[in-house]
């Protein structure tokens, strides 16, 4: 099976995309029908901005396809939640919410899943936000911007939107919160780093909340 996306989405040939699919399926066997991953593969390409390297695509389709899966297996109750999910929003996943992710994870050691999406993704994550966060030993260089799903909201306990307006579903049970934060695009690592700093506060006083750890 191939693909029939726009000119602006990344295209998997046919062998790639049959190989991706296949190792979905062993991942999710018994969970996810063969027809569903393979819809799911072709949805993620769909929506998704093609990544400037090429020879990226058929790893990134797989990561994104594998986490989309993952998560619409714990919205309906197929695969267990082990930890509290917690799903950070803003518009190009190229900054704040990438930043507030890898926060959340260095600080979480494992007892928070995080996610990050953007409601209208970049095609790279900015160089600036990359250098800010490797002065905190946290490397999101090999991250890319992540379309909005659905499952990705109907999965997590938390949602933290950062400068997307109405662009988040709404889903009953779930937290909401608003982070009012600048947006670093275009700025300096100088101008970044303040952010990320705020970023980590929040952070970190999110995670005493979750977990009981800062």
């Amino acid at each position: 099976m191939s693909t029939s996306q726009g000119s602006s989405a990344p295209v998997l040939g046919e062998f790639e995309f049959n190989r991706t699919v296949a190792a979905l399926s062993r991942e999710y066997k018994g969970i996810f029908a063969d027809e569903t991953i393979a819809r799911f593969v072709t949805e993620s390409l769909e929506r998704w901005p093609a990544p400037k390297v090429r020879a990226h695509v058929e790893v990134l389709a797989y990561r994104f396809t594998r986490e989309r899966l993952r998560a619409l297996g714990q919205a309906e109750g197929t695969i267990a939640k082990e930890h509290p999910e917690v799903l950070f929003v803003c518009v190009h996943n190229a900054g704040r919410s990438q930043m507030a992710a890898g926060l959340l994870a260095k600080h979480a050691r494992g007892k928070v899943h995080v996610r990050s999406a953007g409601s209208t993704p970049a095609d790279e994550i900015n160089d600036a936000v990359v250098q800010a966060m490797s002065e905190v030993d946290v490397d999101i260089s090999a991250e890319y911007p992540k379309p909005l799903t659905d499952e990705f909201v109907r999965a997590s306990d938390v949602v933290i939107t950062m400068g997307c307006g109405d662009a988040c579903p709404i889903f009953p049970g779930k937290r909401y919160l608003d982070w009012e934060l600048d947006d670093p695009a275009g700025k300096t690592v100088e101008e970044v780093r303040p952010i990320r700093d705020e970023l980590d506060r929040r952070v970190r006083a999110l995670l005493a909340e979750l977990v009981g750890d800062a």
